[in-house]
């Protein structure tokens, strides 16, 4: 009668312990075929560019943070929200070339549109703005799309996800529960994942930044009362440093292969889709169950993303308008948005 309960607790590990070593098999063999990684050099139909941003009403004002299921940043995106910059279609708009419609048009041609404009350097109605004044535009990095047909099916079926069950979820959640509350669940989860960061940030060689993220936890989990208060960076300026193993996976110089949306999680790659189940092996509430996937832990990450979504509905539409096509916009945002973190942060 005793050993039952014993003997079907070890086939569920065993199984949970099966599944992860395929599903790491499996990642590693996609990441490693080098007939998957060869990048696309001419620009696509639908790439969202500086001039088609420019043309919606308030495309580049509107911060635009990865939401769930539909263009997430992958795993490392989801701490978008507590401090990350959100506005990420900088990233797909960054080393863009501005382009006409209406044809080529060449700077003699404006100056002779222009009275009085002969002669003169680039005019900017809100301030002296000349080409030699500004910075010279990063390079777009691009990242090979083999799997174009999958990536896109997913895409929409995420987008579906996002309107159907998603956004009303988190609208009625934002509906029922104040701010104040919302923010007391957002400084606890972060807290909660502390471990990851301080991790990462030693793998990383970033020793004060991962002092800083053990000094946060502490602080946090003491004088905040468990982390629902973040003391640490409102009582003493610590900020600390976000921080995941896809990112430590492209600090020591491995690329992300090739582009890869993943249901109900969005925009990924093998790299970072092997360094969020490091990371979920690094998250306390992993081990609240019996399974390393068990529905306890997954209960809790889907409310921490519903609680996250509250704060920033309305973005992922609001990208989706600025976009011609949001599916290759979301690609680039998400490989540009990856590089800068891995790059200069």
């Amino acid at each position: 009668m005793v050993m039952r309960p014993v003997a079907a607790g070890q086939v569920r590990r065993l199984t949970s312990l099966r599944a992860m070593g395929g599903l790491c098999l499996a990642v590693t063999f996609l990441f490693f075929c080098p007939l998957l990684h060869a990048e696309g050099d001419l620009p696509e139909v639908g790439e969202i560019t500086i001039r088609d941003l420019q043309a919606t009403e308030d495309g580049m004002v509107r911060p635009v943070a990865y939401t769930m299921a539909a263009g997430n940043t992958s795993w490392g995106g989801f701490q978008a929200a507590e401090g990350e910059p959100r506005n990420f279609s900088t990233y797909a708009a960054a080393g863009q070339t501005p382009s006409d419609e209406y044809g080529d048009v060449k700077a003699e041609d404006v100056g002779e549109a222009v009275p009085g404009a002969a002669g003169k350097k680039s005019f900017d109605e809100y301030g002296d703005v000349t080409a030699d004044s500004g910075t010279e535009a990063k390079p777009q990095v691009r990242i090979a799309d083999p799997l174009r047909p999958f990536n896109v099916a997913m895409y929409h079926f995420n987008d579906k996800v996002y309107f159907w069950v998603w956004k009303p979820a988190a609208t009625g959640y934002k509906y029922v529960m104040p701010r104040p509350f919302r923010q007391l669940f957002s400084n606890f989860y972060r807290n909660l994942t502390a471990p990851v960061r301080i991790m990462n940030n030693l793998f990383q060689g970033k020793v004060g930044y991962a002092g800083e993220e053990l000094g946060k936890f502490l602080i946090n989990s003491t004088v905040g009362v468990g982390g629902l208060r973040n003391c640490a960076e409102e009582c003493f300026g610590i900020k600390g440093r976000n921080a995941d193993f896809g990112q430590t996976l492209g600090k020591w110089g491995l690329g992300p292969g090739f582009y890869l949306v993943l249901p109900f999680l969005g925009p990924s790659s093998p790299r970072d889709g092997f360094g969020f189940l490091v990371d979920w092996a690094m998250r306390p509430q992993t081990y609240i169950g019996t399974d390393f996937f068990d529905y306890q832990s997954v209960g809790l990450f889907v409310h921490e993303k519903i609680n996250s979504t509250s704060f920033h509905i309305g973005e992922y539409e609001s990208l989706k308008k600025a976009a011609i096509d949001p599916y290759v916009s979301m690609r680039d945002i998400y490989i540009q948005y990856r590089t800068d973190l891995i790059e200069n942060r």
